[in-house]
């Protein structure tokens, strides 16, 4: 997807003279009060279990890099990937996704709440860094790609963009970018917190092949080492095989045009057969092992709680939100819930939780 080829903005603006559209997308993101928040936000571990784990923000950052490790394979547009990698978990909550469930639950009432649709309004609506539009006035590719990259038909907020087609290619292989950072990245932390051990992750094939050959590799490696170094067989056996399988797909279905990748009905960015089974059984280990280990499930239930008791406090008493976050809703003429969910989404843990003390702790100070 050339830069130059891109459908504009919503809001013109002169090019710039050194940097491409794209750039500026990827800079202005980096940039936004939203990308810093990522720092303490959840991944799967809250923020004060440790200083080790993988954040929202480490985890946007390793998606990046795959994501331009495969778009530099395929020839595609690498700043257009990065910036929608960049963007893709904007619009998040703290606590991960045991956060955006209890959300979607309190919002159900209210049309519901979905975090790729929050990525899009953030960069679109919450933002505020310019004196004559709202948002980022991102490009018209970025801001579809923060929306489609992965399922979207169902979603309403990509109802701008066409939902019957798809997106660009540098979009589609965004989700898989993603898939590939946070299942390598969770084994890391699962089995540094001591909640997944080799025995477990060995029901993989994947983890297995890996793991072997690191110990080929080198047999006297501390344990420590070995760890890190199966990992990174695990993302560059997941991040080869969809370069090669994507480069098959397009020779395959003769692609020869951004339109014929729009068009094709289906997603072109997709692991081959053989690992995409390989993915599907980590992921299954994963859920079993680590993803409903009792450490885990206290983290989720008590994050449903914070949540839940926040949500339910600002409705009952809207004033206690800040002035500036209501005054924006009576202003746009939106609901009391949707800027309670916005305000609610753009919190850290930390945040959250010194929020929760504030609120039902009676020595705490206001």
């Amino acid at each position: 997807m050339p830069s130059r080829a891109s459908r504009g903005r919503r809001y013109p603006e002169p090019e710039h003279p050194i940097r491409t559209a794209f750039q500026r997308d990827r800079d202005r993101i980096i940039h936004s009060a939203a990308f810093r928040r990522l720092e303490y936000k959840t991944q799967v571990f809250v923020n004060h279990e440790g200083d080790y784990y993988r954040t929202r923000l480490t985890h946007t950052l390793e998606a990046a890099q795959i994501t331009r490790t495969v778009a530099r394979a395929l020839g595609l547009n690498e700043e257009l990937a990065e910036a929608v990698a960049l963007a893709h978990d904007l619009g998040h909550t703290p606590f991960g996704h045991a956060g955006e469930k209890m959300l979607n639950e309190l919002m159900t009432p209210y049309g519901g709440f979905d975090h790729n649709a929050q990525s899009l309004r953030t960069v679109d609506w919450i933002e505020i860094r310019y004196p004559n539009f709202r948002g980022l006035n991102l490009s018209f590719e970025v801001r579809e790609g923060i929306v489609k990259h992965s399922n979207f038909h169902d979603r309403p907020a990509a109802r701008e963009f066409d939902p019957a087609i798809y997106p660009c290619l540098e979009a589609q292989i965004v989700d898989l970018a993603d898939e590939i950072a946070y299942l390598a990245h969770d084994i890391d932390d699962g089995v540094k917190a001591g909640m997944l051990s080799s025995e477990e992750l060995n029901a993989s094939s994947m983890y297995r092949a890996a793991s072997a050959a690191a110990r080929s590799t080198s047999p006297d490696a501390e344990p420590r080492i070995h760890r890190y170094q199966t990992v990174i067989k695990m993302i560059d056996a997941m991040s080869t095989d969809l370069m090669t399988h994507v480069a098959a797909e397009l020779e395959r279905a003769k692609v020869s045009s951004i339109d014929d990748v729009r068009r094709q009905g289906r997603a072109l960015a997709s692991f081959g057969p053989a690992m995409g089974v390989q993915v599907e059984e980590i992921k299954q280990v994963m859920r079993d092992k680590l993803y409903r280990h009792y450490r885990v499930s206290r983290m989720t239930e008590k994050a449903g709680r914070v949540l839940a008791q926040l949500f339910q406090t600002y409705m009952a008493e809207p004033r206690q939100i800040p002035a500036h976050v209501l005054a924006r809703a009576e202003r746009d003429g939106e609901p009391v819930s949707r800027a309670v969910a916005d305000y609610i989404a753009g919190m850290t843990d930390r945040f959250a939780l010194d929020e929760y003390r504030k609120l039902f702790d009676p020595d705490e100070r206001v």
